[in-house]
């Protein structure tokens, strides 16, 4: 039996590999971390988490204080998302969990006047790839509707796919990959008088959009419940809440519809298991630093937040307008936008967006990704790279700037990589055919993953995702992801 390891190494270790990782503080990583650039802030939430570390947020009757600390948290949420007292929520994990939830919740009551079918999502194609999970482990057909190469949806364009077999629409406030706002309005409308419920995924914004407004100072149009027909939103607390990963919030309109959300059982001879949420025993630490945040900050501190990120992402957003070869996609509500190359000018004089990714890395700051698809029934969408705008960016506003410039200037007129070329000489790929050693040696033969890690350029595994159909690009990427957390040596 090995002996007990040393306290002191185990941390160093520890500390030697999150050092090998992009620092999650200081506005160098612009996706997946939203600093709000207070160090107090920082000491607040370690408190908390430390306060429920031992907590299980399974049973809010044993521990009471979960009770307590969801029902303020979501009482904060609901008055900031302009909800009446018929406004019910639950706190989870996060995003992903909040809209699964809301597709489970809509199956439900859609099942009791149709049993026997099986039901639609409808969704514009940049609604989160969450809601794809939900279709796929809730069994409902998901029915996406193009967009523009500008990430636009046409209201009528969703209202056209109503049915009497569609349990869920699902608008975003605003999407991810492109930061538009969704003709939640419009939608909303229709699908009430059509009896069918609207979710507003609101997972990035939730908390930023009460304080935005538009370009010229106006107020942006209502998109949360004061929407009539807006059924359920879901906001991450995790994001422009500032609080550790997982927690978010899902509210929905009446405690009835409410309830289909929650799994319930007394058949088995243990404990009587009543979950409102998809995980049973879960840390009640996310919970308590979301709420230990909004008691701090409350609506004015949030605001404040929402100001300079908004200061941030319009001076941004002014700089790539600056840049030749390069433009923002859209018209991006909130403070994330994508970039892509600017076709108006001659091919040699653009800038292509994943070559810049990487020259903009190479400068110390980390933007994402994002490859261009083809919409089934819709125009093409171009490749882009995505920038996600926190409260800390204004404090290295001048530098990002000059790495965006100076990213530019250096992959000027470099062609998107050719992820045809790429594929080369190789078969026919059978997804289904694909076991775990054929995949990996595939990945090996373009240059990914050779030892066990991601290369350093990003463009050319962006490009093979485009390049290849979509199941095959999703073999190979879990095949990919599985390798990099399995046991090495």
């Amino acid at each position: 039996m090995s002996r007990r390891g040393d306290a002191d190494a185990i941390i160093e270790r520890l500390a030697a590999l999150r050092g090998e990782d992009p620092p999650t503080h200081g506005g160098r990583v612009l996706s997946y971390v939203y600093d709000p650039g207070l160090g107090e802030l920082d000491l607040l939430v370690a408190r908390a988490v430390q306060a429920a570390l031992p907590v299980n947020g399974l049973d809010p009757t044993t521990f009471g204080s979960v009770g307590v600390l969801e029902a303020e948290l979501v009482g904060f949420m609901r008055e900031l998302l302009h909800g009446d007292e018929g406004v019910v929520g639950s706190a989870t994990s996060g995003g992903t969990e909040s809209c699964l939830l809301a597709v489970k919740t809509a199956r439900d009551v859609w099942r009791r006047t149709h049993p026997d079918g099986r039901p639609r999502l409808v969704a514009p194609v940049t609604v989160h790839a969450a809601f794809q999970k939900a279709a796929a482990y809730f069994d409902l057909v998901l029915d996406l509707v193009p967009v523009s190469p500008e990430g636009v949806v046409s209201a009528a364009d969703v209202v056209a796919r109503l049915g009497d077999d569609v349990a869920l629409v699902v608008v975003s406030a605003p999407n991810y990959p492109f930061a538009g706002l969704d003709p939640v309005g419009e939608v909303a409308a229709a699908a009430s008088a059509a009896s069918i419920p609207v979710h507003v995924d609101a997972c990035i914004g939730g908390l930023v959009l009460p304080f935005w407004t538009d370009d010229a100072g106006a107020p942006l149009p209502a998109w949360d419940f004061r929407v009539p027909g807006v059924t359920s939103i879901s906001a991450d607390l995790h994001k422009y809440g500032y609080a550790p990963k997982g927690v978010s919030v899902l509210l929905q309109r009446g405690r009835d519809r409410q309830r289909h959300q929650y799994f319930a059982t007394t058949r088995w001879p243990g404990y009587p298991v009543v979950n409102p949420t998809m995980l049973g025993s879960k840390s009640a630490s996310p919970l308590a630093a979301g709420w230990a945040i909004a008691e701090w900050l409350g609506a004015d501190g949030f605001a404040e937040l929402a100001a300079s990120t908004a200061r941030s992402t319009r001076a941004l957003r002014t700089v790539v307008a600056g840049i030749e070869g390069l433009r923002v996609v859209g018209d991006p509500v909130g403070p994330l936008f994508a970039v892509t190359a600017d076709e108006r000018v001659p091919p040699e004089r653009r800038v292509d967006p994943h070559h810049w990714a990487d020259a903009v890395r190479r400068h110390g700051f980390v933007l994402q990704l994002q490859p261009a698809l083809a919409q089934p029934d819709g125009p093409q969408l171009p490749p882009t790279t995505h920038l996600t705008v926190t409260p800390v960016t204004e404090s290295v506003l001048g530098e990002l700037s000059t790495a965006l410039v100076a990213g530019a200037d250096a992959v000027r007129g470099v062609p998107h990589v050719d992820g045809a070329a790429l594929l080369a000489g190789l078969p026919p790929l059978d997804p289904a055919a694909l076991d775990s050693d054929t995949a990996w040696g595939l990945l090996q033969g373009v240059g990914i993953g050779g030892a066990g890690e991601l290369p350093d350029a990003q463009a050319p595994l962006v490009a093979l995702i485009e390049a290849l159909p979509a199941p095959v690009a999703e073999r190979l990427l879990v095949e990919l992801l599985g390798r990099l957390v399995e046991p090495r040596g």
